[in-house]
């Protein structure tokens, strides 16, 4: 399953040949080179490890620089790992760039939700809010948890109010519109999760279309 790594550059609109609007996320995508293959014999599956975004030297530790070394790869922030599960022959150092992918394919795009700190329930999860009226005073809170006295205690998991954001999100199965090679630039159709510059992993969707 063919995968990049990039960079949320922001939102933006296009036109079609037939003038119709197509909200995009452009994305900075690439290059990663590829840092390390794994293998059934050592380390029991099929995969591709890949790298993005060069590093200084002197921020990498000696655990990162000696597998670097031993690829024999520039320094790199990012990496990332795939199943290489369609038989591509892929080497150590090989570059992987926008340009690998196909216009009009569908992809899945994997990012880091915005963070929205502490929030209450009804911002959390959607419910309803108390009446605004005749001297209320629930007008934003959860209400009663416990039950009174029975089953008189809060079973666990109980939609409240509690950390929202920042979770990692794949949205599925959108169109990969326009690949503007000489820029390593991807115009997806649609929002992509995360803020502007937050880092995405791009993939051919596993549903939808037959996967490269």
């Amino acid at each position: 399953m063919k995968t990049i790594l990039g960079k949320k550059v922001g939102m933006t609109q296009i036109f079609s040949e037939s003038g119709a609007v197509i909200p995009v996320t452009v994305i900075q995508a690439g290059p990663v080179v590829v840092t390390q293959i794994k293998t059934m014999e050592t380390d029991g599956y099929e995969g591709v490890q890949v790298g993005y975004e060069d590093k200084k030297e002197h921020r990498v530790n000696k655990p990162s620089k000696g597998h670097f070394d031993k690829a024999g790869v520039a320094y790199k922030k990012y990496l990332a790992e795939f199943r290489n599960t369609n038989g591509e022959v892929y080497e150590v150092g090989q570059t992987i760039t926008a340009a690998d992918f196909e216009e009009g394919k569908k992809l899945d795009v994997t990012g880091t939700s915005k963070g929205k700190g502490t929030q209450g329930n009804i911002k959390r999860h959607g419910h309803h809010r108390g009446p605004m009226t005749h001297g209320s005073k629930h007008k934003r809170l959860p209400g009663a948890l416990a039950g009174s006295a029975n089953p008189g205690r809060v079973f666990k998991g109980n939609a409240g109010p509690g950390r929202m954001g920042r979770d990692t999100v794949t949205v599925q199965n959108l169109e990969l519109v326009k690949v503007i090679a000489d820029r390593n630039l991807m115009l997806v159709k649609g929002a992509v999760p995360g803020a502007r510059g937050g880092i995405l992993r791009i993939r051919y969707a596993v549903k939808g279309q037959d996967a490269e």
